[in-house]
């Protein structure tokens, strides 16, 4: 079957479109995109393949998808923005803008902390119903009675579902708005950025399907680690997307570590303006001050919860020799399940995204290394 892929190149990034086509031809692609920004210009634009599991559906210009944890650097930008207006101070306790968070031994993390992986609270003990990750008020209270799995500020382990609930209550609680409101308002809406958490029913018939590999079966969760990482992934059962990423509700939902929905073009625009000291073509969207701050190095090491090493910022990954973000040290950007990536190389000058509607490998994803090679060949 021939894979039909469509688009724009600039002849200097021709390897980025060949490599693109090897993904179909030779890593299993089934959808998706790749976008490029070079020195404030769009370079890259290619889109390819099917968007719904039977291969039936060809992937068009306006096709977007699940990109599931790119949606966490989002998250950091949300939070930044009221940071930069004077709203949050990353050295403040959480419990000032959320007093409840207190409980459970909570009350000394800050919010760069909470922003950074360190607090321990990547799970939920108690168990939760199917379903209940598309509840708000049921996570966010769940994740106020918690305790922390460890010492806050001891360690660090990957927030994989709970770090957008954190993040966006911040934001309701300090701005008023949720998180997908503010995005969609501040952020995506004035940059012309297709991009959205919490998509509207109006938008669904643009969705590519993504075709999720099964679940695992449940382990033996005698040790209290193993429950930790159990219930990262798992409670709720769904929480990481599952059987609920094709679901209309969950596309409505704000999940806001999982959910986002966009395109490539939207996400390279958005680091586009990052790049660029946080603004592109007379939009900002952070200050540098606000950059600076969050690309300092916050924690690298040993994950609790990957159990292999990882490296962030305030709530972007930053490039690490394990799953590097090409050869620079000041990169910076943010994966997501199934090769899905978003970052910039403000040295180099570029801001990328990618996004995929099939799960490939979750940590070094060839389809991605691929693509980022390309990239930095053609430099």
């Amino acid at each position: 079957m021939s894979i039909p892929t469509h688009g724009t190149c600039d002849a200097r990034f021709s390897r980025v479109a060949e490599e693109f086509g090897r993904n179909f031809t030779e890593r299993a692609e089934r959808g998706g995109a790749v976008a490029l920004w070079c020195d404030g210009k769009q370079v890259v634009d290619i889109w390819g393949g099917w968007a719904d599991v039977p291969r039936t559906r060809e992937w068009q210009r306006d096709t977007i998808v699940n990109f599931f944890s790119v949606s966490k650097a989002l998250c950091a930008i949300a939070c930044l923005r009221l940071v930069d207006q004077g709203k949050l101070d990353l050295d403040a306790p959480v419990a000032r803008y959320w007093p409840a968070f207190a409980a459970g031994g909570k009350g000394g993390i800050k919010v760069r902390q909470l922003l950074s992986h360190q607090a321990g609270l990547p799970a939920i003990r108690k168990p939760l119903p199917d379903g209940a990750a598309l509840e708000w008020q049921t996570i966010v209270d769940a994740l106020a009675e918690q305790e922390p799995w460890w010492k806050p500020g001891t360690a660090h382990g990957y927030h994989v579902n709970t770090f957008g609930f954190l993040a966006g209550e911040l934001v309701r609680r300090v701005d008023g708005r949720t998180i997908g409101t503010l995005l969609r308002e501040d952020v995506a809406g004035p940059l012309g950025a297709d991009l959205a958490i919490g998509l509207p029913a109006s938008e669904h018939h643009r969705v590519s399907d993504f075709q999720w590999p099964g679940n695992p079966a449940r382990p033996d969760l005698s040790t209290d680690a193993a429950l930790m990482h159990w219930n990262t992934y798992w409670n709720p059962p769904g929480f990481s997307g599952s059987h609920w990423v094709n679901h209309p509700l969950w596309r409505e939902a704000e999940v806001p570590s999982t959910n986002g929905h966009g395109n490539a073009r939207a996400i390279a625009r958005v680091y586009a303006a990052l790049a660029g000291g946080g603004a592109i073509e007379g939009v900002r969207i952070l200050s540098k001050d606000a950059i600076t701050a969050a690309t300092e190095e916050q924690v690298n090491g040993h994950d609790l919860i990957n159990n292999r090493p990882s490296r962030f910022g305030i709530g972007f990954q930053l490039t690490q020799p394990e799953r590097p973000l090409g050869p620079n040290p000041r990169a910076f950007g943010h994966f997501g399940a199934g090769g899905s990536l978003g970052f910039c190389d403000p040295e180099a000058r570029i801001a990328f995204g990618y996004v995929t509607n099939d799960m490939g490998p979750r940590w070094q994803n060839p389809r991605n290394r691929a693509l980022i090679d390309a990239v930095y060949s053609s430099l």
